[in-house]
């Protein structure tokens, strides 16, 4: 299990994000957060690969300021929804926009994963499909007073007051959060060298 394999290691979080500070709390791992601050542009790339590069960048980056030892994990989540990545919204305006298209539609959150340990890093990545119910223009009114939609991807958490407007998941719940914690597992057993 995660715990057990990290028994005994300094983790670093390469990221601000208190969701995932959140679920790494709940996996009972102490990490240290350590933003990598990286510039996260949009590049001419699919969403699986941009994720990937924007994840490996970030635990490169963090990579000459700590110890070998030291296990780093970054990630970057993005939002997919007919052909166009959805980032964090840049004002109330646009996540109402979003929201818009999200309503009554399916989309994609891919998130990049990339662990580095010692002198080997992995890198991959997982992607969920998300459902939204429609919804009413007064609810996305709603929504947007709780101020939620303006720092996640795509305009929503499904964590939080978002988590009413979806209809269906098909993947990974924690993926949708923001950190895939069952691809984190098998990364983890491979990167350490532990098939258990």
């Amino acid at each position: 299990m995660i715990h057990e394999l990290l028994r005994g290691k300094q983790v670093i979080l390469a990221s601000a994000s208190p969701r995932r500070q959140e679920i790494f709390r709940f996996l009972g791992i102490k990490a240290l957060q350590m933003p990598a601050d990286i510039p996260e542009d949009l590049l001419p790339v699919t969403p699986r690969k941009l994720v990937q590069i924007h994840a490996l960048s970030k635990a490169e980056a963090i990579r000459p300021r700590v110890d070998p030892d030291c296990l780093i994990v970054a990630a970057d989540t993005v939002v997919y929804h007919n052909s166009q990545i959805l980032g964090k919204p840049a004002d109330a305006f646009q996540a109402a926009e979003y929201l818009t298209r999200l309503s009554d539609s399916f989309h994609y959150v891919y998130t990049g994963l990339s662990l580095a340990f010692q002198h080997r890093c992995l890198t991959s990545y997982t992607k969920s499909k998300v459902e939204f119910y429609k919804l009413t223009a007064s609810e996305i009114e709603s929504y947007l007073k709780t101020g939620e939609p303006l720092d996640k991807a795509g305009a929503y958490g499904i964590q939080g007051y978002g988590s009413q407007f979806i209809k269906t998941i098909h993947g990974c719940y924690f993926n949708v959060m923001g950190f895939p914690v069952s691809l984190f597992y098998l990364m983890l057993k491979d990167l350490m060298g532990n098939k258990r």
